[in-house]
């Protein structure tokens, strides 16, 4: 005669109650690791830096499109200028080692070669769409991430995990969706005047931004936000506006002004602002590498809102696109990085106080051993 379970016929057996208990322990671990607060908080915060920059977008596209005006230089050096009314000035208020004049005295060169590589890494990359397409633009600008990472690795010691670069691999598997329905979308429609040059300077820029973007999370975790905002926005007000007058003082004479173009100019403005100081707060709670990564839904929030905006035909490989880049940004998320210290000899340094302190070592022991031998 055939043995049941005490449960009766149809109740499960052992083996499979145990296989289910693992399932739900694995489902609570995973929900555990990839939903905590902390992961929660980092999406919020990198999503609100990803509509900063499609407002920047949609203000400088009806710039162009609607009012003929293509001015990056000059909407970049409104931005700097408002980082150097507020953080600069609270920079020259401050009293001890870390006022202005201190500054400027230790660590004016460095933050002289900081400020030229953010002003042009934002002109390299507006200027790129001039001569390429939207497609090179959109892919090439990946280029800054494993640059980031590599500079940070030599830089900043993060040690990344597998984890990591599969992140990486997916959030760039998510930008290629992106373009793919783009070019079904039918967006893909300038050719550009020089591919090839176009190329080079995405390229360029993107390479500018990662340098910038990694003395940005070396400054404000070593020293302090304050003090990389109020050095850039310093020294690139002052090589913005002068790039400004050498290569777009003829089209700024051109513009035809009136209230919407100011506003216009006024909104990216903020919105570039608003970028530049929250982005500090995420990158001293992540890392660099992390809020890049969150940003590349950028674009696609400026696709959603030129549905609306613009009449862009609309495609749900758009939807899939953010769907991969937000699951590689929270694989990215889950696992933290390692800092490797960097290595220092065991040996303590020879040196003049060390020589004599041993001398009196010696002569201490001398001293003992004569009143023991007494």
């Amino acid at each position: 005669m055939e043995a049941t379970s005490p449960e009766g016929p149809g109740a499960p057996q052992p083996h499979e109650r145990r296989a289910a208990g693992a399932f739900a322990s694995l489902l609570r671990s995973i929900k555990g690791k990839l939903f905590t607060w902390d992961i929660l908080k980092t999406i919020a915060l990198g999503q609100m830096l990803s509509l900063c920059i499609c407002g920047t977008a949609i203000t400088s596209q009806y710039l162009a499109e609607r009012y003929k005006v293509n001015t990056p230089m000059l909407q970049s050096f409104i931005n700097y200028c408002l980082l150097f009314l507020v953080y600069t000035m609270m920079l020259a208020f401050r009293s001890g080692n870390d006022t202005l004049l201190y500054i400027l005295k230790r660590k004016w060169w460095k933050y002289i070669l900081l400020g030229l590589a953010d002003v042009e890494a934002n002109y390299l990359i507006v200027r790129a769409y001039q001569y390429t397409t939207l497609t090179s633009v959109q892919l090439l600008d990946c280029f800054g991430i494993p640059v980031l990472m590599a500079l940070s690795w030599f830089i900043l010691y993060a040690r990344y995990r597998v984890i990591h670069f599969i992140a990486v691999a997916v959030c760039l598997l998510g930008v290629g969706t992106m373009v793919g329905a783009d070019i079904l979308a039918g967006r893909e429609d300038n050719s550009g005047s020089d591919v090839l040059i176009g190329d080079i300077l995405v390229l360029l820029g993107a390479s500018l931004y990662a340098i910038s973007n990694v003395c940005e999370e070396y400054i404000v975790k070593k020293l302090s936000r304050e003090e990389f905002l109020g050095m850039v926005g310093l020294f690139g007000t002052i090589i913005s506006g002068l790039q400004l007058l050498i290569v777009e003082y003829k089209d700024i004479a051109n513009i035809h002004w009136d209230w919407k173009i100011a506003l216009l100019l006024v909104a990216f403005a903020l919105c570039m602002f608003c970028l530049y100081s929250f982005m500090p707060l995420v990158i001293k709670a992540t890392s660099a590498t992390s809020v890049n990564l969150g940003i590349l839904t950028a674009d696609l929030y400026s696709l959603f809102f030129g549905l609306f905006l613009f009449g862009y035909k609309f495609s749900g490989l758009y939807i899939l696109s953010f769907t991969i880049i937000m699951v590689g940004f929270i694989l990215y998320c889950s696992t933290p990085m390692r800092t490797a210290e960097p290595t220092e000899s065991s040996v303590p340094p020879v040196t003049i106080i060390g020589i004599d302190n041993l001398g009196l070592k010696i002569e201490e022991n001398l001293q003992e051993t004569h009143c023991a031998v007494l």
